[in-house]
């Protein structure tokens, strides 16, 4: 059963930075995109950041272009997920999630993964 762990989260300012992390149980290789989803109080999950593993492309949602950037370091089975200039909106539950099947990232961003993580939580507040 693959298992995905997020971590980095917490409490920051507005305008602030985090690094969250998705470590895999298994070769990140073995999993064409990995993604970042994001889920607010009281609202739907939506897709942040995706990245294709094999294909080395990456989607991002409108609203975080040129403030989030996704990596992965495929030698430990980890993708990143670095986040600048936070604002309010940017606050809830980030999950992580995998997907298996020969896509992209943009494919996944927009349907959804296989696999998820149980999240963590970013708040973003003065």
């Amino acid at each position: 059963q693959l298992q995905l762990v997020e971590s980095g989260g917490g409490l920051v300012q507005p305008g602030g930075s985090l690094r969250l992390s998705c470590t895999v149980s298994e070769s990140t290789l073995d999993y064409h995109v990995i993604g970042w989803f994001r889920q607010a109080p009281g609202k739907e999950r939506e897709a942040v950041s995706c990245i294709s593993v094999t294909r080395g492309s990456s989607h991002y949602r409108d609203s975080v272009l040129g403030r989030f950037f996704i990596s992965s370091a495929n030698d430990e089975n980890t993708v990143f997920l670095q986040m600048n200039s936070l604002k309010p909106e940017d606050t809830g539950v980030y999950y992580c999630g995998a997907g298996r099947s020969d896509q992209s990232a943009e494919f996944y961003c927009h349907f959804g993964m296989e696999y998820w993580g149980k999240g963590t939580l970013v708040t973003v507040s003065s």
